[in-house]
């Protein structure tokens, strides 16, 4: 492992770290190829739901669910994509700033598939069975994705930071 992959990415050149921001990208790319085509069936199922028969028996709050699953996919496509429009699309020179932006990028987008993925969870539990049960269901998928999502990720990043 080379010294420049220790570096974070503020701390990178564009010129002198060429190597590295590339690595570094083509990495990012590879982690949105995993995550885009289950945004993009979710994304898929949801813009057909309100074709179905039983859509129309939606309450007010199954619709906001509905609602608030089919904004946070098509606004995490959007975010997710966005990493290989800037690799495309962006100052070839600019490496540094593109890797930071499409780091950005990808984490917000998965934020809205987290939500999304929570509140298709809940509006479905809640048609399936109860609001009471909605909640018993989608509570604890909520948690392990903030867990596993944000709490883990950042406690390893705060364990492993070096010391100043």
């Amino acid at each position: 492992m080379s010294v420049d992959s220790e570096k974070d990415v503020d701390e990178l050149d564009d010129v002198a770290d060429r190597a590295e921001l590339r690595n570094r990208y083509d990495l990012l790319l590879q982690e949105v190829r995993v995550a885009l085509p289950g945004v993009q069936i979710l994304l898929a199922f949801l813009l057909t739901v309100p074709f179905s028969q039983k859509f129309d028996d939606l309450d007010t709050w199954g619709l906001r669910a509905y609602g608030v699953a089919l904004t946070c996919s098509m606004l995490a496509v959007v975010c997710l994509l966005t990493p290989a429009m800037l690799h495309r699309l962006g100052e070839r020179t600019a490496r540094a700033a593109r890797l930071k932006w499409s780091i950005r990028f990808e984490v917000l987008g998965l934020g809205f598939v987290a939500i999304a993925l929570i509140a298709a969870l809940w509006g479905v539990a809640r048609y399936v069975y109860s609001n009471e049960m909605a909640w018993w269901i989608t509570l604890p998928a909520a948690a392990l994705v903030l867990v596993c999502w944000v709490l883990l990720p950042l406690s390893l990043r705060r364990r492993h930071r070096p010391s100043a």
